[in-house]
């Protein structure tokens, strides 16, 4: 999809991989709607990019409803969906405390694959009524897994789990939005200088980069981001979960 005039939503655009997704679809020519919990967050980047800031939980069914329309009214009929909203956790499933909270473990799925769903669901919805492009396309959907889906860490059982729904959503969900020319795929990030790594001392920064195999260092958000932009003009990419982690295959701990 040629990306120039497009409308496009990105959740989770406040920050990290979602601001850096922003910025270079917006530079791509996009008209981009950015979505967070964050509202000074989703306002500095849309500010910047001459983008729609809105406010909500993406796993709130009404709240997105009624962002999804408010972009709709900006910007035309959503084209383009990327899911960079998330949150993590890091608890044992037994620790000395005790079992861990169910309640927290509750937060992260809500937030990591409801949320996810919510989003794939409703944007399909309004996708699915636009006229079809080149190939019949009329919609992309880039989701936002982890490696901890694949090869997740003691502690990060909520984490793991939440982020390996999204993965396993990514190919029955292209099966079906097939027939209505939307294409769906999921990137699974390694490690990346997000602003909760950056907040790390410099030790802890180099010895997560010492167990990446090449190149030996995080990646950046803005690679993260020309991946984004090369699945929305790819047109043959559909179905699949994109690893993006420099050969990285995390140690139990």
């Amino acid at each position: 999809m040629d990306m120039a005039g497009q409308a496009v939503i990105v959740t989770g655009g406040g920050s990290g991989l979602g601001a850096a997704t922003a910025m270079r679809l917006a530079a791509d020519g996009a008209r981009v709607a950015v979505v967070d919990v964050n509202r000074e967050a989703a306002a500095a980047v849309a500010n910047r990019i001459g983008g729609l800031a809105l406010t909500g939980d993406v796993a709130d069914e009404a709240a997105m409803t009624a962002a999804l329309a408010e972009a709709r009214a900006a910007h035309g009929p959503l084209r383009v969906l990327v899911n960079c909203a998330g949150v993590a956790s890091g608890r044992r499933v037994v620790g000395r405390d005790g079992p861990m909270p169910l309640a927290e473990f509750e937060r992260v799925v809500r937030v990591n694959l409801i949320g996810t769903f919510n989003m794939m669901r409703l944007a399909a919805a309004e996708m699915g009524t636009a006229e079809p492009l080149a190939d019949g396309e009329r919609g992309v959907i880039v989701s936002t897994a982890s490696v901890a889906a694949f090869d997740g860490q003691i502690g990060q059982a909520a984490y793991s789990a939440s982020k390996g729904g999204v993965a396993a959503l990514t190919l029955p969900v292209a099966r079906e939005l097939a027939q209505h020319g939307i294409r769906v795929v999921t990137i699974a990030p390694g490690l990346f200088m997000t602003p909760m790594v950056a907040a790390l001392s410099d030790d802890v920064k180099a010895s997560l980069a010492a167990a990446i195999p090449f190149p030996r260092r995080l990646g950046a958000a803005e690679e993260y981001a020309a991946l984004v932009a090369h699945i929305v003009v790819n047109r043959y990419l559909n179905g699949e979960v994109i690893r993006l982690d420099a050969a990285l295959r995390m140690a139990p701990k």
